[in-house]
């Protein structure tokens, strides 16, 4: 039998284990949703988020591609992201804090499409209180929409 002193301790830093089969969380970092500069609600870091690290990722209901076109007709504010030829993820319902990423020309967030996953990465050091952002690349807009990001080079419209 082992000693005491000779069984390992645990790390305060750690991340609480999860039961085996248990999903990751949306979130992997602690975000705060809040009035935007950019537009409406935004999601912020509550605490550094390093370089290249996966943010998490948005969540909602799994809707065909021609569902989620429908839905977004007429809508000014959608949570939809495409992500096959086939499927798409409608967040409106969702409480996933990262449906409320704004759109930036100057982002500090890249989302990936990653078997079937809506995923958000950091571009960059993101420090606390600071609003994450991404840019939406191709959209229901189809560049109709003025853009708000306020960036030093902003393209103008989505």
């Amino acid at each position: 039998m082992p000693r005491l002193s000779s069984l390992p301790t645990p790390n305060a830093d750690a991340p609480p284990e999860r039961p085996r089969g248990e999903p990751q969380p949306a979130e992997r970092f602690a975000l705060r949703v809040g009035p935007s500069e950019i537009d409406g609600l935004g999601v912020y870091a509550l605490e550094p988020i390093p370089a290249r690290r996966k943010i998490g990722e948005m969540r909602g209901e799994v809707i065909s591609v021609r569902e989620a076109r429908r839905r977004v007709q007429g809508r000014r504010r959608i949570h939809v992201v495409e992500v096959s030829e086939r499927s798409a993820i409608d967040a409106t319902d969702s409480d996933c804090a990262l449906r409320h990423i704004n759109h930036s020309c100057a982002p500090n967030a890249v989302l990936r499409i990653r078997q079937g996953r809506a995923e958000f990465y950091a571009m960059r050091d993101i420090a606390p209180g600071e609003e994450l952002s991404c840019d939406y690349g191709e959209s229901h807009h189809e560049g109709r929409l003025r853009c708000r990001c306020g960036a030093p080079h902003c393209k103008g419209r989505l």
